[in-house]
């Protein structure tokens, strides 16, 4: 009796140690940094691939491809600059941009670093457009002047 228990118990540790190798265990976490990248605001860079770099790597940290409301998610595992590359192709062609994200001591964001251009897009496009006018305006001027000889 003594026996087929031993037999009985080893046979139920084996059969539990095999089917606890092949299963996969996950935790749900409250934690990281979401970027979400858009060509306009009703527009996601949706499934455009991605490269993060941690502070001074030179092999990115984490590679992918955004969702398809063009978000990227990661777990910061130290503090400093990270460097998102985010490649995005649109009608218009190939597109990147590169976001730098300040990550605390404690892995959450500090802050984040936008473009110039990013930051005043409307005032660059208002600039360009009174340029433009005003180029037209001289041109034109100086057509007239040249009739006129």
């Amino acid at each position: 009796m003594l026996k087929f228990l031993y037999t009985f118990l080893m046979l139920l540790l084996l059969t539990y140690s095999g089917a606890e190798a092949h299963s996969i265990h996950y935790r749900v976490e409250n934690k990281g940094i979401s970027v979400r990248v858009f060509y306009a605001e009703d527009d996601p860079t949706s499934y455009s691939s991605y490269e993060i770099f941690g502070p001074g790597d030179k092999i990115p940290h984490q590679k992918g491809r955004t969702d398809k409301n063009g978000f990227v998610s990661f777990l910061p595992d130290r503090q400093g600059k990270w460097a998102i590359k985010v490649y995005g192709e649109s009608e218009h062609g190939m597109h990147r941009v590169q976001i730098e994200v300040n990550v605390k001591e404690n892995l959450f964001m500090e802050s984040f670093k936008k473009p110039l251009v990013a930051q005043y897009t409307r005032a660059f496009v208002g600039i360009s457009i009174i340029l433009f006018l005003f180029s037209l305006w001289v041109l034109l001027k100086r057509r007239k002047k040249q009739e006129k000889n």
